[in-house]
């Protein structure tokens, strides 16, 4: 299996030097003391909120999901958001989101798109990513950071996605939970159901 791996952003150095897996980061620190909560966490309660591998329960609601929106950035720490979505057979029946393939490893496709990749771009000089995924039904959300690895086998995961052009690999190095506050409450349609259609 061929993948390109990614080297530790070099220009940021005090955010290169952090590492995921700490309770708390020095900026979260400087904004608590700055904004006067830094009481609001203690280091018991964020252990148990934060996790560095993904929990079975999660690893079926992720997978469960629709959709999910990663965070990418390029050297220079200039952010991208992107959504990914699921793709359909001819049939309509949708292949999966992602898949975990065990507690510290989520896969998921790259699709055709616009061939400006934004967020691969960025991830060939910057390996971190974000990914944040939410239910708007049941108004829940999860997130997972770590490392991204992009694989360019494209007959790696091809029996889960035959029309995928290529995969990103993340090494999980953070997952916990939001709260529900302002999510709004929406029912998703299938596509099928949609009085939007695709051009």
């Amino acid at each position: 299996m061929k993948k390109t791996r990614h080297d530790q952003p070099t220009v940021i150095a005090d955010a290169a030097a952090e590492d995921l897996t700490t309770a708390r980061y020095a900026g979260e620190a400087m904004a608590q003391q700055q904004f006067g909560v830094v009481d609001a966490w203690d280091a018991n309660t964020l252990a148990a909120m934060l996790e560095v591998s993904i929990p079975a329960r999660l690893a079926a609601f992720v997978e469960a999901l629709p959709f999910f929106f990663i965070a990418t950035a390029n050297l220079r720490g200039e952010c991208d958001c992107s959504y990914r979505g699921r793709e359909h057979d001819v049939s309509g029946r949708p292949y999966p989101l992602v898949k975990v393939l065990d507690d510290k490893t989520v896969i998921f496709p790259d699709y055709r798109g616009n061939n400006f990749y934004n967020s691969l771009g960025n991830m060939l000089v910057n390996g971190q990513i974000g990914m944040l995924f939410i239910d708007f039904e049941n108004r829940r959300r999860v997130r997972i950071n770590g490392r991204a690895t992009i694989i360019d086998d494209q007959t790696a995961y091809a029996k889960l996605w035959p029309l995928a052009r290529r995969y990103v690999g993340v090494s999980v190095e953070q997952v916990y939970g939001n709260c529900r506050a302002r999510i709004p409450r929406m029912r998703l349609l299938s596509p099928a159901d949609s009085e939007f259609q695709e051009e």
